[in-house]
């Protein structure tokens, strides 16, 4: 009896909608993504990727596969290839400068069980109610500059550069301890760390390379941790209650946390903790001009801000993916998914039905 292990019953994912959703520049346009993802969740929930110059991967679209994935630790793991899909010259080119080894940043998204756990309990205590309710005020402070800046504007403004990118970097800058003049340089940083594949954030020396991706990510990385060294150096001399001085005097089984992880540490917070603010920010204000029906519930009745918040967030999902191995052979949804075959956990579909 013919099983999915066997190639001709594999769910192949027609080309047209594979390349769309492989594809980053597919993700600047809504109606292509969303189209592609909408035929993916009703003919085709799991199946398989199959564009030239990427690794085949399985495509993950339904929340409760996604949520089973995520849960299962020892069976599917980040650690085994990246976890952010590229392309396979510029895994190829991660390796070659990097050992053989495709862990260029030594932050939690490429840890798995148990490094992960000994590393994420280095910071969990400092985000507990009690220690952030301590900034509270500080926060609030930050939220009313950055209201009266908006407000400075003549009725009209670029919400994204003049309020969205700016507010959620001041708030996670604060809690870090990076100085204010810093601030500019930390947004450059992130903006070319997270936007290998934009032409408007790649560096002119790198734009025309194959493997612009993986170059300008190796080159981002470096100067973010030459910033960090710095500052790394100067909180084991002199300490204070910022989260850097923390993560700077961790010990990991008995040892001072080494300079890669530390480093990873401080990049992962100082750009994935403004990014996917500002990106909710700036998409939830979106999705109020997209339904301003909201929009009027919620200006007559402010307690549904929480709510909106969390809406925000499920709406724009700014993590778009992550990536996934299997350790074993093993089945998703009734599909037998092969030991070390990859998985891309789609969250762009699986929060917005």
């Amino acid at each position: 009896m013919a099983t999915s292990l066997d190639a001709d019953v594999r769910p192949i994912i027609p080309d047209d909608i594979a390349r769309i959703v492989i594809a980053p520049k597919s993700y600047t346009d809504d109606a292509t993504i969303y189209g592609a993802f909408r035929w993916l969740r009703e003919h085709m929930p799991l199946g398989i990727a199959q564009v030239p110059g990427y690794d085949p991967v399985w495509v993950v679209t339904k929340h409760a596969d996604i949520k089973e994935v995520e849960r299962n630790g020892k069976l599917f793991h980040n650690a085994d290839h990246n976890p952010i899909l590229v392309d396979q010259a510029s895994d190829a080119f991660t390796r070659d400068i990097n050992g053989g080894s495709i862990r260029i940043l030594s932050s939690l998204t490429y840890m798995d069980p148990p490094e992960h756990a000994s590393y994420r309990t280095l910071t969990s205590n400092w985000f507990l109610p009690g220690k952030i309710s301590k900034l509270e005020d500080q926060i609030r402070m930050l939220a009313r500059q950055s209201v009266d800046n908006l407000l400075s504007f003549d009725g009209e403004c670029d919400f994204v550069r003049d309020f969205a990118l700016h507010y959620p970097l001041r708030v996670i800058m604060t809690l870090f301890g990076v100085p204010p003049e810093d601030e500019p340089r930390m947004l450059k940083l992130t903006q070319e760390f997270f936007g290998v594949h934009d032409p408007e954030e790649q560096r002119p020396e790198m734009a025309a390379d194959p493997v612009v991706a993986a170059k300008q990510w190796a080159a981002s990385i470096e100067d973010f941790y030459t910033y960090f060294d710095k500052l790394s150096a100067d909180r084991r001399e002199r300490p204070t209650d910022d989260l850097l001085s923390l993560i700077a005097n961790s010990r990991i089984n008995g040892a001072p946390i080494p300079r890669d992880e530390a480093n990873g540490y401080y990049v992962a917070i100082a750009t994935a903790g403004h990014d996917t603010t500002s990106s909710s920010t700036a998409g939830g204000l979106h999705g109020m001009m997209v339904y301003p029906e909201n929009w009027a519930k919620v200006k007559a009745d402010p307690s549904l801000i929480p709510g909106l918040v969390d809406e925000a967030i499920r709406w724009t999902s700014p993590v778009k993916h992550f990536m996934r191995n299997a350790t074993a052979d093993t089945q998703v949804r009734g599909m037998d998914i092969r030991a070390m075959e990859r998985l891309m956990i789609c969250y762009t579909k699986s929060l917005r039905a």
